[in-house]
């Protein structure tokens, strides 16, 4: 009989209530400090088995209670669950505190690392040590104890400080709605966005439309309305959520709040030995030096400035052929999209009615088990947090159980906005087996309206499909250590390789034969709107480029150059990565920054670039796909095998190296991107 994920290897989400948070969390602590008591205490010398094992597990435990939590805390936020989650996040970060600052538990680890068992260890075993080390001294396990208390301290803070810097802007963006009753301003918004602004005034009881800042009403409306007043009210309230300007100017700002974290992270750094946050963060990434970091950028903007600078140009010939003077901000997105209209005789939306998102995931299950011979069910005796999450189990070719995963695809009041992958259960082998490793897939797609299926942009389904290869990257892995499984302990700046691998699928004809056709007919995307879809792949590829790279120096230099004497040191500082690299200049009020959540509320601070930096590994990987066949069995056994199965136990240049028979070039990026090849 073939094994299927069983409630009882999951998360109730039904039974944590806000009122049993904190007693859950402090339980699980309580409990995982009295074991490392005991384990600390055992006679003898220290051994895998006795001590890091156990460790752990422990640690598992409570990741299991944890990231169930955080999910419901990110997905389906209320008053009081938010309470409870800000009561109990501290609790979670003392204790990790605790542990990293243990020098009996460092002690105790660095014994079995010099003592005679380790060099009989596994890889996996071995590299768990290696980096456990590594991070107590990080950590600042050297540090006397007022500054190790200082450390303590500056945890709490960070804390619960990217905590407020994400519920600010939670609240920001459901906090404002533009409400239209005029049908005539209104011109140009597509059939479906039409609907959901209707849908969003029905949901409120208000007559008419309404606007929202949720990412699938506010990109669609600033692309497509005719109306410029209507698109600079939403691209300003947009672009000045949880700031000091805008139609909410203070109510949700998190001016204080970044400046707070920056101030944070670099007494931490400084505290434990470096001279800035940006180089503490790259001790645990591929690139080693800012300078690299720095170089690497640098590069890619000289080389796609230039085609970002025509690019403008071209809109803003179009945009002066229409009458304006000046191009505004709040014209670009609108502009571009005639711009793409006229060039190609094509928009994104004409995709819509070819890309239903149950055909979507069903092509897209297909395409995997051509790719690794997977097979994926979907499981419907499930607890979930919402009607319209779903549950699936994923099984290799020998029909062997691998993991799980959940997926909540809609935009919704109370849930993040964006799109993310995060662990629910992590691989371990244990005493009873083997414990399936479980994802969260999380998007914030238009939603179904009335009788008709979710319809997704050739854009959505990029996200939905990077956001299941950062899943399969989780799920896949054969390491049966926490701490090394899956996406654990893989360096930041190397775990958006497999997630953006698989984004190459959603442009090959062949596989788009899987995942798409027309939501009513059935009939399949045509040739003619496909060769339209491939001209325009690059329309604009140099702007957008230039942005991410904006972004990146941004990130980067914020960390690397943080100096609290320097006067609004954050919005000078992005002034100045603007003069430089922007093509596009914001507007005065533009405050990006105060919600730019992966770098002040997530992992990617001074590691934004890491997009980019794994993008050369995803497009040269896909380069060999190109050569033997995009769904070559023998090539993606190789790289199941050497780039989603290995986790974080080896190198992740190596394992490259592994997959491709050589370091990475960059080349394949820059054709990807429509740039000149050149070698890296």
């Amino acid at each position: 009989m073939i094994e299927s994920i069983k409630q009882d290897m999951l998360p109730r989400f039904s039974e944590i209530r806000p009122e049993n948070i904190i007693t859950l969390v402090q339980q699980a602590i309580d409990s995982n400090r009295r074991q490392l008591t005991g384990l600390l205490t055992q006679p003898g010398p220290f051994h895998w088995e006795t001590l890091m094992q156990p460790m752990e597990e422990m640690s598992d435990e409570l990741n299991r209670i944890w990231s169930a939590i955080s999910h419901l805390h990110a997905v389906m936020e209320s008053e009081d669950l938010r309470k409870a989650y800000n009561e109990a996040q501290p609790l979670i970060t003392a204790y990790h505190t605790e542990l990293s600052q243990n020098e009996a538990l460092y002690r105790a680890i660095a014994s079995i690392k010099t003592g005679p068992e380790f060099d009989n260890l596994n890889p996996a075993q071995r590299k768990i040590i290696e980096n456990d080390i590594r991070d107590f001294k990080l950590a600042g396990i050297h540090l006397p104890a007022d500054k190790k208390s200082r450390v303590a301290e500056l945890h709490q803070q960070l804390s619960r400080l990217t905590t407020r810097f994400s519920e600010n802007l939670l609240d920001a963006t459901h906090g404002w709605i533009l409400p239209v009753t005029d049908t005539d301003l209104l011109a140009g918004l597509p059939e479906q966005a039409l609907q959901l602004a209707a849908d969003n005034a029905k949901q409120r009881g208000l007559s008419g439309y309404v606007f929202t800042l949720d990412y699938p009403s506010y990109s669609t409306a600033l692309k497509f309305l005719h109306n410029r007043d209507l698109r600079k009210t939403l691209y300003e309230a947009y672009v000045t959520r949880a700031s000091d300007r805008g139609p909410d100017a203070g109510k949700w700002d998190n001016s204080a709040v970044m400046d707070e974290i920056l101030k944070i992270r670099h007494e931490m750094a400084q505290l434990v030995g470096f001279n800035n946050f940006a180089e503490y963060s790259l001790a645990t990434k591929m690139a080693k030096t800012p300078d690299e970091v720095l170089s690497f950028l640098h590069d890619l903007l000289n080389r796609s400035k230039p085609i970002a600078q025509s690019e403008y140009q071209t809109v803003l010939a179009l945009a002066q052929k229409d009458g304006l003077s000046t191009l505004e901000t709040w014209d670009m997105a609108y502009y571009s999209e005639k711009l793409r209209k006229s060039t190609f005789d094509y928009s994104q939306e004409d995709l819509r009615v070819y890309f239903p998102i149950d055909t979507v995931m069903h092509g897209m299950f297909i395409l995997v088990n051509k790719l690794y011979g997977i097979t994926i069910k979907k499981e419907n005796n499930i607890d979930v947090w919402h009607p319209q999450a779903q549950f699936f189990s994923i099984y290799d070719d020998k029909q062997t159980l691998r993991g799980g995963f959940y997926i909540d695809l809609y935009a919704r009041p109370h849930k993040r906005d964006g799109a993310w992958m995060d662990e629910c259960r992590v691989r371990r082998l244990n005493g009873k087996g083997i414990q399936y490793p479980v994802a969260y897939l999380t998007c914030n797609f238009m939603p179904p309206l009335d009788s008709q299926p979710a319809l997704l942009t050739h854009d959505d389904v990029l996200t939905l499909f990077h956001e299941f290869g950062h899943c399969l990257h989780h799920m896949l892995t054969k390491v049966d250590y926490p701490s090394v499984s899956g996406i654990n302990g893989v360096p930041w700046d190397a775990v958006e390789f497999p997630s953006q691998f698989m984004e190459n699928y959603c442009w090959e004809k062949e596989s788009l034969n899987l995942i798409s056709s027309h939501y009513q007919t059935g009939a399949p995307l045509p040739d003619e709107l496909y060769q339209k879809m491939i001209a325009a792949k690059h329309f604009q590829t140099g702007l957008q480029m230039v942005r991410q790279i904006e972004f990146s120096l941004f990130d980067f230099r914020i960390h690397l150059e943080y100096d609290p004497a320097k006067a609004n040191f954050i919005q000078t500082t992005l002034n100045d990565v603007r003069n430089k690299a922007a093509v596009v200049r914001a507007p005065e009020f533009n405050r990006f920054q105060h919600s730019f959540a992966h770098i002040f509320a997530g992992g990617y601070a001074a590691g934004y670039y890491s997009y980019k930096w794994a993008e050369v590994l995803s497009s040269d990987a896909y380069a060999l796909f190109e050569e033997k066949g995009i769904f070559d069995r023998e090539t993606g056994r190789s790289f199941m095998e050497n780039i989603l199965e290995i986790g974080g136990v080896r190198d992740p240049l190596d394992s490259f190296i592994a997959f491709r028979g050589r370091k990475p070039h960059i080349d394949a990026l820059l054709r990807q991107s429509g740039m000149t090849e050149t070698r890296f």
